[in-house]
């Protein structure tokens, strides 16, 4: 009997990311870790923040039922959700929402969510390039589709 049990895949494939599982953990930790607001502007600020943090998961998911180039396209959005991310984590310190201890884990998890999101969008220009390649090398008897949603073939590691 075989003991190894095999990961059930999700229905919806974006869930299977690892990228998109850390983008949704940081904007829990953004709602248990940010300060309470003490007036209307840091509602704001706390309300744009929480937002911004959603749109890193969001369109890591939206983008995974699209074709390849759409894909990098919509992380390409998340990771400039997480630029706003920065900005939001500096100003929620100026002015106290966030201790320098918080400031600097976000700003770890920030980065991090960076690295990962560059680091699938390579593998997804690899691929397509890749796929060029061979296309260019055959006579044409096969033809490529490079237009298909294919998350199947993208390594869930990130």
């Amino acid at each position: 009997m075989d003991n190894t049990q095999e990961k059930p895949v999700s229905f919806f494939r974006f869930e299977d990311l690892r990228i998109y599982a850390k983008a949704t953990d940081y904007s829990t930790w953004i709602i248990n870790n940010i300060g309470q607001p003490e007036n209307d502007m840091q509602r704001n600020l706390v309300n744009s923040f929480c937002h911004s943090s959603y749109d890193i998961a969001l369109n890591i998911a939206e983008g995974s039922s699209r074709n390849k180039n759409q894909f990098e396209h919509y992380l390409k959005i998340s990771k400039s959700a997480i630029r706003e991310c920065i900005v939001y984590t500096a100003v929620a310190y100026n002015v106290g929402l966030f201790d320098e201890e918080t400031c600097n884990q976000s700003r770890e998890y920030l980065m991090e969510l960076t690295r990962m999101i560059g680091a699938l969008i390579i593998s997804l220009q690899r691929g397509s390039s890749r796929r060029r390649e061979e296309y260019e090398t055959e006579d044409n008897e096969n033809t490529i589709d490079d237009t298909t949603s294919d998350i199947d073939s993208i390594d869930t590691n990130f």
